[in-house]
């Protein structure tokens, strides 16, 4: 059997093959492809990714979904009524979902639409959040009616990142106290106690939190109010603006990058870097206090794996703690780092996320239960 695995953004798509042989998997191919032109509409992508790739055989595909809401919870068999809810979802997560709900459907096209898809939930490892994590302090009624909640994102990325650290600290009763970071283009951080997420920084959409690539991350409501009077902008405005023209990008005024903003000179871009690491070491702190310590703080995706200065500066005098980063392992070269001092009282992990991996679990565990569900019957 043949899984492909999908996992869109709102600009690229990471595309990859596993070989299933009972319920061992084996990769065959990953790769990423950034959207940068109507030539790169779905349907072309993924028949090129088949014939460059020689994948002749497509049993199962499966996609990564950003929000699944209150009713998506598990990974799903994707069916009609799974993709009008995702669909339903989508002004929670504008930038993700209608982008999902696109390439499931050019997947169908391209492939047949008697292939099995699965869909995989960012949201679904945040099922369990704790009351005093996931609720809004508004009126009860309102937020039993419309579902609001701290729903939290990023699950497969920061499921990956435990995994990994269970495999490389076996000997740590239940894993411990885990704070991971996922730093790309989207941010969040979560901490997980045990395996069990306890908090993390994105809530209700995955704008709340971290200052992102350019998403705004926390601001106070009462600005969006003020904005919505002195400029009056529509809801439709407000959501570009704090989806699309605002972190990193709109703090400077000149990138969303953050290697072309840590290597410029410019005060702005100074000012969007600084920021950036600040808000995430407050969210750190604010965990550490959440789980009462620390075995380890983990960094993964494309910032927190590939920038070196953005991990320094956001464990900076985190000393008081027992944090303590060595600059030269830090500056090591890829792959799995452990980059804190032999003195570090908690350890600093670099952890590449591996997403797809995650994802073609998920699809053969939901193909198992299928099956099973048939036999029995």
């Amino acid at each position: 059997m043949i899984i492909l695995t999908v996992n869109t953004g709102s600009s690229s798509v990471r595309l990859a093959a596993f070989a299933c042989d009972g319920r061992t998997l084996t990769e065959l191919v990953n790769v990423r492809h950034d959207l940068t032109a109507k030539a790169d509409e779905p349907e072309v992508v993924l028949r090129e990714f088949a014939q460059t790739h020689g994948i002749t055989s497509r049993d199962v595909s499966v996609h990564r979904v950003v929000h699944g809401g209150a009713a998506l919870t598990t990974s799903r068999l994707l069916d009609q009524e799974v993709e009008r809810e995702i669909d339903r979802l989508a002004p929670l997560a504008p930038l993700h979902n209608p982008a999902a709900l696109h390439w499931i459907r050019a997947t169908r096209e391209v492939l047949g639409a008697d292939i099995t898809q699965v869909a995989v939930f960012d949201t679904a490892f945040f099922k369990d959040l704790p009351g005093l994590a996931r609720t809004y302090a508004i009126p009860h009624a309102l937020a039993k009616k419309h579902g609001l909640r701290r729903y939290g994102f990023h699950g497969l990325a920061h499921q990956a990142m435990w995994r990994k650290w269970r495999e490389l600290q076996p000997d740590i009763p239940h894993g411990g106290r885990v704070i991971s970071m996922q730093l790309g283009a989207g941010c969040s951080i979560t901490a997980i106690d045990n395996g069990t997420p306890r908090d993390t920084s994105m809530g209700f959409s995955p704008l709340e939190g971290l200052i992102m690539a350019t998403r705004s991350g926390d601001i106070d409501p009462g600005l969006v109010t003020f904005l919505q009077r002195q400029e009056n902008l529509g809801p439709g405005e407000i959501d570009q603006l704090l989806n699309e023209r605002s972190g990193l990008l709109g703090v400077s005024g000149m990138s969303a990058d953050m290697r072309q903003l840590s290597e410029s000179q410019d005060e702005c871009a100074r000012l969007a870097v600084d920021l950036y690491c600040y808000r995430a070491r407050k969210y750190l702190g604010a965990y550490l206090a959440v789980l009462g310590g620390a075995e380890a703080i983990v960094f993964g995706g494309g910032v927190g794996e590939n920038v070196p200065a953005v991990r320094e500066k956001i464990l900076a005098g985190m000393g008081w703690c027992g944090i303590e980063i060595d600059s030269k392992r830090n500056h090591g070269s890829g792959g799995v780092l452990c980059v804190s001092s032999p003195e570090s009282r908690a350890e600093v992990w670099v952890i590449p996320v591996d997403e797809a991996a995650i994802l073609a679990q998920e699809a053969l565990a939901v193909i198992a239960a299928k099956e099973n569900r048939v036999f029995q019957g």
